[in-house]
């Protein structure tokens, strides 16, 4: 079995529910696919050398989107509505895994996405290198899919 590699994927917002953005999939770094059951330590009577460890739930990280500067993107517009109007509009987020045939292998969907941080690396005239937004997506659940 070769190994799977992590540089090639898209990213699709799913705007009213259905429709892809075509415009907003390719992005230079994707994060914080991750999820993580919390716990509560419970007491046992009697017992004061441990505690049990009791599922509370599952906790997600934000969603991290790093790519470079675009101009006249719908997702831009969504996330300068978000910070300077403060209205919201979640949408469901596909991160896609894809083999050297571009043939999905996994994906990640995340549901009711909406921006939480928005930023862009420094500007400095000293330094060719590109202009990179950050985009940062919080969510109510992770789906993983494993094709």
């Amino acid at each position: 079995m070769d190994l799977i590699m992590g540089f090639r994927f898209g990213v699709f917002f799913f705007a009213g529910g259905a429709i892809p953005n075509p415009i907003d999939i390719r992005f230079k770094k994707v994060s914080g696919l991750s999820a993580e059951v919390t716990t509560m330590d419970q007491a046992e009577g009697g017992q004061n050398l441990y505690t049990q460890k009791l599922p509370t739930g599952v906790s997600f990280g934000n969603l991290v989107l790093e790519r470079g500067m675009m101009v006249g993107s719908p997702l831009n517009i969504e996330f300068n509505t978000t910070m300077s109007l403060f209205k919201f509009s979640p949408c469901n987020v596909l991160v896609t895994l894809l083999s050297e045939n571009n043939v999905p292998l996994s994906a990640w969907l995340f549901t009711k996405a909406y921006p939480v941080k928005w930023s862009t690396s420094d500007l400095d005239a000293e330094n060719k290198s590109l202009v990179i937004d950050t985009m940062e997506l919080a969510y109510s659940r992770m789906q993983i899919m494993r094709v």
